[in-house]
């Protein structure tokens, strides 16, 4: 049986775990944007179980975390397991200061939003996730409305997920998805504190 000249050695085996499907056709026709925000738990969760679907179906993410240099989250283990995933972290593993932020802060989630601009624009990945890039917006380490312009800049079928809490208007206009998870019950007013595999 004749091979098709594209088709080189190897890539059949590739073809069959969908390691270069991205190369030959997107797995969303179009890409549209969700905003998961609030006070509840659930945003960051939200976005890796959207993660585990489309790296299910051999697509590819780009999961950029903003204000999370904290080396402990389980996710990055997680993360690390699925194929198709390109993870970057940035931020100190400390707690951000809203009114004094250290300088280390700002640069840190400059670094994340260029790197999330170079994903969005370049179109190899299915899905891009801007993990808590709310609160860096809301924190006034980053502009809500260079956001904006990034989105639109992006490649047509590049699915997005912006995470965190403080969601600005314009953002939660421009986008297709909005949940807002919303605190009913949480452990925490019982003095229970965060706990490995739930929390972190």
């Amino acid at each position: 049986m004749l091979r098709p000249k594209w088709l080189k050695p190897g890539l059949k085996k590739q073809l069959l775990f969908g390691q270069t499907r991205s190369r030959l056709m997107a797995l969303f026709e179009r890409g549209l944007i969700h905003v998961y925000t609030g006070d509840g738990k659930g945003k960051t969760t939200a976005a890796l179980g959207m993660t585990l679907r489309v790296t299910g179906h051999g697509g590819r993410v780009a999961f950029i975390q903003f204000m999370k240099g904290w080396p402990h989250y389980g996710e990055t283990g997680g993360l690390a397991s699925l194929g198709g995933v390109e993870h970057i972290v940035t931020g100190r593993p400390d707690f951000v200061d809203r009114v004094h932020p250290d300088p280390v802060d700002v640069f840190e989630a400059w670094r994340g939003f260029q790197k999330a601009a170079a994903a969005l624009k370049a179109g190899k990945h299915d899905l891009v996730v801007l993990d808590e890039i709310l609160v860096a917006i809301d924190y006034g380490l980053l502009s809500a409305f260079q956001t904006l312009e990034t989105l639109a800049a992006r490649a047509p079928h590049v699915e997005v997920i912006l995470t965190g809490r403080g969601a600005p208007p314009e953002l939660i206009e421009y986008a297709d998805y909005v949940t807002e998870m919303v605190e009913r019950k949480h452990p925490f007013r019982k003095g229970i504190s965060g706990r490995k595999g739930a929390e972190y």
